[in-house]
C-alpha cells in the first residue's frame, strides 16, 4: 500500500502519486478556463478497483502547469496567523503574498457537481517536499510535485467523503517538509511555518467556496497532516470569526495532526467528538506501531497531551478494536496496479498516555523516520480505516439531518 507521503517521500517516482488515482482530465468551464475534476471522468468510486495504467503520461500534464517557485522564506506572527513578517526581498514578497484568485477554476483540483445535500471541503496533505538545498520553502500554487501529488491523494483519502458529500478541494501554496521541519524542530509544532501563505490561502478558498459555491448547505471540513494542521487553524480562527459558517459544520476530520487537550482548553467553542455520530465536533487520530510507543519516539506530527478517537469503535478509551471491526482498508495491489478494499489486519487501541492510535496492521510504516520515528502508519491514517471512515461520515450526517 503507497500512501502518499511514502510517495512523495522517494522523488524518483513521485508520478506514481497519479498511478493510484482516477483518470485526470481537462474539462472546459464557460469561460474557457481549464480545471482537473475526477467525478467527471465517471471512473466511479474508490471502493471499485481503479486501473489508472494509462494515465501516468496524462497526469504531469494536469493542473495549471509548472512555474518557478519562490525562495522566500515566510513566517507569521503569533498572534493573527495570517500576516507574512520575513522574506528575502520586497519582489519576492509580493509573489508570495500576491493572493490566489479562487475564482478562477484551475486553482481548484476539483469543484463538484452538486447532487448531495452536505459538502466538504477538502485540504491535502504535505505532497512538495522541499527538502534539496536551493528548494523553495514553499510550493507555487502549481507546483508539479504537489499537483500530481493531489492527484493521488484524492483517491486514497478525500474520496473517503465523496459517496456522501459534493467534495471541493482547492489547490494552495503550502509549506515543503523542509521548511515544516525546521519550524517543528525550533519550536515543538509546524504552526510558524503553516501561519502564513498556507492559511491564508485556505481561507481565501473558504471565503469564495461560502460566497459562491456553499449556498446554505451543511459541510464538512476534512485534511491530512499538513492539511489538518491548517484545519485546526481554521477552526481555531476563521470559524470564530464566521460563526454564522461554524453552526453548519457536521463534523471536522482533522487526521494526522495532534488535537491537544491545551488546543480545548484554549479555545472551547472546539468540541472534541465523544462517540460515533456526535456532530459539530473534531474527529482526529495520529496511527502508530508498538515500536513508536514504546520508545516514546519523536514524531512530527504527534504533540504533547494528544487526543485521539478510535476509529474502529468510535471510543476515547483504550477499549480494544480487534481487525475484525474494520470495514476494510484501502490498498493498492502492485501486481493489479490498482486500489482496492482489502484486510490489512488493522486494529487499533488507543495509547492514552501518548495519544495515539497503536494498530498492529500488516503494512510498512511510513520510511522518514527522522520526521516520524520508526514506526508510524502516518501516510496509512486514512487508508488502514478507509472504509470505516466513509461509514462514520454517513452517520454523523444522518444525526446532523435528523437534529435540524
Amino acid at each position: 500500500m503507497k500512501g502518499l507521503w511514502r510517495v512523495a517521500a522517494l522523488g524518483a517516482v513521485a508520478a506514481a502519486a497519479a498511478v493510484i488515482a482516477y483518470k485526470c482530465v481537462e474539462w472546459q468551464t464557460e469561460d474557457g478556463a481549464k480545471n482537473i475534476s475526477p467525478e467527471s471522468t465517471g471512473a466511479g468510486t474508490a471502493d471499485e478497483a481503479v486501473n489508472p495504467e494509462a494515465i501516468v503520461e496524462e497526469a504531469s500534464e494536469c493542473g495549471t502547469g509548472a512555474a518557478e517557485e519562490t525562495s522566500a522564506e515566510v513566517e507569521a506572527t503569533e498572534e493573527t496567523c495570517d500576516s507574512v513578517s520575513s522574506v528575502t526581498s520586497d519582489a519576492e514578497a509580493a509573489s508570495v503574498v500576491e493572493k490566489v484568485d479562487y475564482s478562477k477554476p484551475y486553482n481548484w483540483y476539483q469543484i463538484p457537481r452538486v447532487t448531495k445535500d452536505v459538502d466538504t471541503f477538502y485540504i491535502y496533505s504535505t505532497l512538495y517536499m522541499g527538502l534539496n538545498e536551493g528548494d523553495a520553502d514553499y510550493a507555487t500554487i502549481d507546483n508539479p510535485e504537489m499537483v500530481q501529488g493531489v492527484v493521488g491523494e484524492y483517491v486514497t483519502q478525500a474520496s473517503a467523503y465523496e459517496d456522501a458529500t459534493n467534495l471541493y478541494v482547492p489547490y494552495y501554496r503550502q509549506a515543503g517538509m523542509g521548511v515544516g521541519g525546521k519550524a517543528w524542530k525550533e519550536t515543538g509544532n509546524i504552526d510558524r511555518a503553516i501561519c502564513g501563505v498556507p492559511y491564508g490561502d485556505i481561507c481565501a478558498a473558504l471565503d469564495y467556496y461560502f460566497e459562491n459555491y456553499n449556498e446554505g448547505r451543511p459541510f464538512i471540513l476534512a485534511g491530512h497532516s499538513q492539511g489538518s494542521a491548517i484545519a485546526k487553524l481554521v477552526l481555531k480562527g476563521y470559524f470564530k470569526e464566521h460563526p454564522a459558517y461554524y453552526e453548519r459544520m457536521v463534523a471536522a476530520y482533522l487526521i494526522g495532526y495532534s488535537v491537544t487537550k491545551e488546543d480545548l482548553e484554549e479555545y472551547p467553542h472546539l468540541k472534541f467528538a465523544t462517540g460515533e455520530a456526535d456532530t459539530g465536533v473534531i474527529v482526529s487520530w495520529n496511527t502508530e506501531g508498538e515500536e513508536n510507543v514504546a520508545t516514546n519516539a519523536t514524531n512530527f506530527v504527534v504533540l504533547p497531551n494528544e487526543i485521539s478517537i478510535n476509529p474502529l469503535n468510535w471510543k476515547l478509551d483504550d477499549t480494544y478494536a480487534p481487525a475484525s471491526e474494520n470495514l476494510g482498508s484501502l490498498v493498492f495491489n502492485e501486481s493489479a496496479f490498482e486500489c482496492q478494499i482489502g484486510d490489512m489486519g488493522a486494529d487499533a487501541q488507543i495509547d492514552l498516555e501518548r495519544g495515539v492510535v497503536v494498530t498492529h496492521a500488516t503494512c510498512e510504516p511510513i520510511a522518514m523516520p527522522e520526521f516520524f520515528g520508526p514506526e508510524s502508519f502516518h501516510d496509512d491514517d486514512y487508508t488502514l480505516y478507509y472504509n470505516n471512515i466513509k461509514d462514520n461520515v454517513a452517520k454523523r450526517i444522518a444525526a446532523y439531518q435528523e437534529n435540524q
